[in-house]
């Protein structure tokens, strides 16, 4: 018969205390620490330290990050964790040129602002001053003074009326590898077509075409220029049916550019 090992409790009696002495100095450590993120977090809130040090803008292109700040009404001072989202989303969104407004706080003090705006579509010149126009159609400022714009067409010889919303409509919808090839867009009406427009492009080319779906007629520009002489001058309809009209002289192409 197996002899079986009998422990006396005199035997256990060590390795009860010590097991209770590893649960007691447990539950210390653990009432300690406890104690310690309690008062690190009391600290944090009462000090600088919870308040935005760093505020981030981003996809601003146009608008400067002060005055993406200033609209914010964030300040020194500011709690991190008291900021309203919402209504930063709704100051910055409001401004005419911002499309989309996105808040982040990414600890422990910096809010990321990012932006989206609207894109500029054109510049209207009106004595020898440029007013950007959005793809909304909003006509915004004048530009600073010896600031001339290189990154939209030029519209020449136009008015603030709906036939300019309706251009900018348009134009929204073109891609930028055809907008970029655009130099000046001139308002050349006549009797048989009130919306006709004029375009200078940048490759030297002129186009004759309509505003009414501009873009849908515009389109095709790259392909057809492809398969024209760059040093033969003369202008390509894009109305219907594009083609290409060869001026025989400069007095030609001077009276077809005055409609």
């Amino acid at each position: 018969m197996d002899q079986k090992k009998v422990v006396t409790l005199e035997d256990r009696i060590p390795k009860l205390k010590n097991e209770r002495k590893q649960r007691a100095n447990r539950r210390l450590i653990l009432y300690l620490s406890f104690f310690f993120v309690l008062l690190l977090t009391v600290i944090y809130f009462q000090s600088p330290l919870s308040n935005v040090q760093v505020i981030e803008i981003q996809g601003n292109h146009y608008i400067s990050d002060d005055q993406i700040i200033k609209l914010s009404e964030l300040k020194d001072g500011t709690s991190f964790w008291g900021i309203n989202s919402n209504k930063i989303i709704e100051e910055i969104g409001a401004f005419t040129e911002i499309s989309e407004v996105s808040v982040k706080r990414k600890f422990p003090h910096t809010v990321q602002i990012n932006v989206k705006e609207y894109s500029r579509v054109a510049y209207l010149a009106v004595d020898n001053k440029f007013f950007p126009i959005l793809e909304t159609g909003e006509i915004l400022q004048e530009l600073p003074i010896n600031y001339f714009p290189s990154d939209a067409p030029l519209l020449m010889d136009w008015e603030t009326n709906n036939e300019l919303t309706e251009m900018a409509a348009e134009l929204s919808n073109l891609p930028e590898s055809i907008i970029h090839r655009i130099s000046e867009i001139y308002y050349t009406p006549v009797e048989a077509d009130p919306l006709r427009i004029t375009l200078y492009m940048n490759d030297g080319f002129k186009v004759s075409s309509t505003i009414r779906h501009f873009s849908k007629r515009i389109i095709d520009y790259p392909a057809i220029v492809k398969e024209l002489d760059p040093e033969k001058r003369g202008i390509i309809h894009m109305k219907m049916n594009p083609y290409f009209e060869q001026f025989v002289n400069e007095e030609e192409e001077t009276i077809e550019s005055e409609g």
